[in-house]
């Protein structure tokens, strides 16, 4: 019993010199102070941007804070942001430039002008872009279809959607009037209209891009891209044509009914006499010529009308050549070896044109992709629609030149 109440009374000595205590005894470790920290920052994020990024946060309502301290790479790097801002519903923003691409974390303190700071607030996957991003944005492409040359003249240029998160894509291009000219297609839109364009020249065009929403910067890719070729059929100056018979030309039937009746301009089938009529001194296949009056480089196509009745043309040949040195073979178009002797000579077919009407009416037909320059043409007349094999009859030849 002794032994126990020595150890009782021993226990209670403990707790009433433990209880003498103060709480705040701790300030004899801090050397008679008080731990304070300010209020930190809330909702902080970074927007990345080209070779910079911005840092945002909105304030503490703690009214002591006087500066916001920032810190990277591992403390090595910092930035001050003094303050009077303690608006929580506003936005602090802190740019940060000449940082290299790469992905960054922050550190971002409130002090109050005592030195007291906050707990610390991290900010991670900080993302600067520089020229490694660059390198992998490609320009817009045109679609498989690039335009369309509407009635008017206008240019309708198709683009595909873009893949990244595309801002515009600019394009130049030079206006009627020879000046240069600009248009933004937005990357909602797939197509846009020029209605001003010279037909001819170039355009070209640049896209830019943002990495991701709220980016601090937009991005371009390095180089303008070159649309492709607009080109658009012209009509072939008719005023220039003139007659121009070669060996084997079939005859005419009577001196108003000549070659040239096949470019004076008529709309339509025609009638008797307002038509070219050929003699019937021969059998099909029978051939004309005339020349064009100058060299076309991208001759593209041909129209042809018959006559309101008959003998009109339902299959026939296009033939075409620039220079006619040494180029007409002696041999009747109806010889078995005509074609290969044309071919021989340096012409090109350009077109068999093959009609399943009665021939009378306006028919528009392509001639072959990318031709040599022509300017001399030839029309061999393989059958008529009606079965005559010997007149030939039209109303009027067109030709398209593609510029």
């Amino acid at each position: 019993m002794k032994r126990h109440t020595m150890r009782y009374l021993l226990v209670c000595m403990l707790l009433l010199v433990a209880c003498s205590k103060k709480p705040t005894d701790y300030r004899e470790f801090l050397n008679g102070t008080e731990l304070v920290y300010p209020g930190k920052v809330a909702n902080a994020k970074a927007l990345p941007g080209d070779g910079r990024l911005q840092l945002i946060w909105q304030p503490s309502p703690d009214q002591s804070i006087v500066k916001y301290s920032v810190y990277w790479n591992n403390g090595a790097d910092s930035v001050i942001f003094n303050t009077t801002n303690h608006n929580t519903s506003d936005t602090i923003r802190c740019t940060i430039p000449g940082l290299s691409e790469y992905v960054y974390t922050f550190i971002v303190v409130s002090s109050d002008a005592q030195g007291n700071r906050s707990v610390a607030t991290e900010i991670n996957n900080a993302r600067v872009y520089g020229a490694v991003y660059k390198a992998t944005l490609h320009n817009r492409l045109p679609d498989t279809e690039p335009y369309a040359i509407l009635d008017n003249n206008v240019v309708v240029l198709r683009f595909t959607t873009p893949d990244t998160i595309n801002i515009t894509t600019t394009l130049k291009y030079t206006n009627q009037g020879g000046a240069e000219a600009t248009a933004v297609l937005s990357p909602e839109d797939d197509s846009l209209k020029l209605t001003d364009y010279k037909f001819g020249t170039p355009i070209v065009y640049q896209s830019s891009y943002i990495p991701v929403r709220d980016a601090l910067d937009t991005f371009y890719t390095a180089k303008y891209d070159t649309f492709p070729s607009i080109q658009r059929l012209v009509q072939c100056d008719k005023s220039l044509f003139q007659e121009h018979d070669l060996w084997g030309d079939m005859g005419i039937y009577q001196s108003d009914t000549r070659v040239s009746k096949l470019w004076d301009g008529s709309v339509g089938p025609q009638d008797y006499p307002n038509i070219f009529h050929s003699d019937g001194n021969g059998s099909l296949p029978r051939v004309l010529s005339f020349d064009m009056g100058k060299v076309y480089n991208n001759l593209s196509a041909i129209e042809e009308t018959g006559r309101t009745c008959c003998n009109n043309p339902d299959q026939f040949e296009v033939w075409g050549i620039d220079d006619l040195t040494d180029a007409v073979p002696e041999m009747n178009s109806n010889d078995a070896g005509w074609k290969a002797a044309m071919q021989s000579k340096g012409w090109t077919l350009l077109k068999e044109v093959v009609r399943s009407d009665n021939g009378n009416a306006a028919f528009k037909a392509n001639l072959i992709d990318n031709p040599p320059p022509v300017r001399y043409i030839r029309i061999r007349v393989l059958h008529n629609a009606n079965g005559e094999n010997s007149y030939v009859n039209l109303s009027e030849i067109t030709f398209w030149n593609k510029e």
